[in-house]
């Protein structure tokens, strides 16, 4: 065995070196003294209890959806008679669904505008957080101020207003807003934009400042530090804002059912429809429902599945400096 070599026995003046652990291998990191009974004060609950907690929370979430999926593979009269597992197996409600629903129209214009909403709002976000963020000028706090106070109005307030506003349009411009997909585009633009150019002033805060000074000095103009610097370290931002910009123009009935006519309606107003539309018949058409609703929140379910680690990054940025 070789002794300790010089390196190994110089001992730095006025520094005690740190104690021997034996037992533990080299290199290993060794539990400091302490910091398991910091772990059990700290935890409030027993690992039994959290364990308990998530099995019921998952079960609460996870139930009602084995159910619709269930359902859409029974019959109208067995759903009707409150059998959980179908005692006839279909698959005729996912093909039904198609016609009776008219569910391509609604996915096909949901995804025209819900989609279009989130490009142009995070495209949008990332060049006004980035003069928000970088940039000193008369009035900066007062815009930022007011995004965020946005977020506060109801969009139940704005039903009406906007109405009345997009209706005017065609009498006095002659411009046909209201039952065109471009004005709920519009609609929905209003609200996503002021969320996501906060979330991106947000995640621009926790980006260096010395990357564009580098990029400056090698003569990049403002325009090429965007692209070249900020655009690709922000992926995280913007799939956050694009996805939140996403949803409300996905979910939304209020707004798509007064600014839509039956050839724009989005998905959520054809199941609404159909819906109100089967209440009258003898038995509804539950299993055609269940099946209407999952293929309308597959979509987003996918997003949310595919972008998992953007969503993570992206949340959680800007909140530890």
């Amino acid at each position: 065995m070789t002794g300790p070599s010089a390196a190994q026995r110089r001992i730095v003046p006025g520094v005690r070196p740190a104690p021997a652990t034996f037992g533990a291998p080299l290199g290993a990191d060794v539990e400091r003294p302490g910091s398991r009974q910091q772990r059990e004060v700290t935890r409030l609950l027993p690992g039994w209890l959290l364990a308990a907690i998530a099995a019921i929370l998952c079960a609460v979430v996870l139930i009602p959806i084995v159910y619709i999926f269930l359902a859409s593979l029974n019959s109208d009269i067995g759903v009707a008679s409150g059998e959980f597992w179908p005692s006839s197996w279909t698959l005729g409600n996912y093909v039904n669904i198609w016609t009776s629903v008219g569910l391509a129209n609604g996915l096909t214009n949901s995804i025209i505008v819900a989609g279009s909403t989130a490009v142009v709002s995070a495209a949008f976000s990332i060049g006004t957080a980035f003069v928000l963020v970088r940039y000193q000028f008369r009035g900066r706090r007062t815009i930022l101020r007011a995004l965020l106070g946005l977020q506060s109005i109801p969009g139940t307030l704005l039903v009406l207003p906007l109405f009345v506003l997009f209706s005017s349009s065609a009498t006095y411009l002659g411009l046909q807003v209201i039952g065109t997909r471009w004005g709920l585009f519009i609609t929905y633009l209003t609200f996503s934009l002021p969320f996501s150019t906060w979330v991106m002033v947000t995640y621009l805060r926790g980006l260096p400042r010395e990357l564009e000074e580098a990029a400056r000095i090698d003569g990049a103009t403002n325009l090429g530090v965007l692209t070249k610097i900020i655009l690709p370290l922000s992926w995280p931002g913007l799939v956050v804002s694009a996805i939140f910009a996403f949803l409300p123009g996905w979910n939304d009935v209020l707004f798509a059912s007064v600014m839509t006519n039956p050839s724009s309606q989005t998905a959520a107003v054809a199941l609404q429809v159909f819906s109100s539309s089967t209440e009258g018949g003898a038995i509804p058409l539950y299993g055609q429902m269940m099946a209407a609703s999952l293929v309308c929140a597959a979509p987003v379910v996918l997003i949310y599945m595919f972008f998992q680690r953007y969503l993570v990054g992206g949340l959680t940025a800007g909140g530890v400096k």
